[in-house]
């Protein structure tokens, strides 16, 4: 159904620019929480915690831009927050939620053990959770897109390029799979949209 305005509470480019492949730009307004600070994933090593965590953010997200909203007398804009993950599971100690690589000078070495001992060879989850408010009613889900790497061999040949790029800097996971980190990717399994930051297919049927 056209909506005549949509919020999205987001500080992500990524996400504006998915959400006006579906939505006319015209109709989104970019009203982001103004609470920067939001629960982490610490501490949690199975994947329903790590879920539930999720979701537990897009809401606070929802919550905070809803606020704002009523302050200035919007109330009846449907608003759609969202937030995206990397998981990846240790044999030894369960998921993991992977975050932004450290500042300098440690995130080249982070992110190259990454590659190497989390990436290669291996699948991982790429998890978004959305809410979208309409009203009184709020509903929330979460999408999964499964992201296979090439084996070890072809990481190692393309690992110091891909970091002589700086293109892991501030990207949860340490990789751009709409760039140059598409090189080391073999298969996904599930909506591409959402490894990039927001599944297209779910925002849609919310819509409708």
């Amino acid at each position: 159904m056209p909506l005549d305005q949509i919020i999205l509470g987001s500080r992500s480019p990524r996400r504006k620019e998915l959400l006006s492949q579906i939505v006319p730009e015209a109709s989104i307004e970019i009203v982001p929480p103004q609470d920067s600070e939001e629960a982490g994933f610490d501490q949690l090593s199975d994947l329903e915690s790590i879920r539930q965590r999720l979701i537990s953010i897009c809401i606070t997200k929802n919550d905070d831009v809803d606020r704002q909203l009523k302050r200035r007398g919007a109330t009846t804009v449907p608003i759609l927050t969202a937030d995206t993950i990397v998981v990846i599971e240790r044999p030894d100690s369960g998921y993991h939620v992977m975050g932004q690589p450290p500042s300098e000078p440690e995130w080249k070495q982070t992110v190259r053990d990454w590659f190497l001992d989390d990436y290669a060879g291996k699948t991982h989850r790429v998890m978004t959770g959305l809410c979208f408010r309409e009203g009184e009613q709020l509903i929330t889900e979460i999408a999964q897109t499964l992201v296979t790497f090439h084996d070890r061999d072809n990481v190692d040949r393309h690992l110091e390029w891909y970091l002589s790029t700086e293109e892991s800097v501030g990207k949860a996971g340490g990789y751009a799979v709409q760039g140059a980190g598409s090189v080391f990717v073999n298969r996904i399994e599930g909506s591409l949209s959402n490894v990039v930051g927001l599944p297209l297919e779910n925002v849609l049927r919310l819509l409708n």
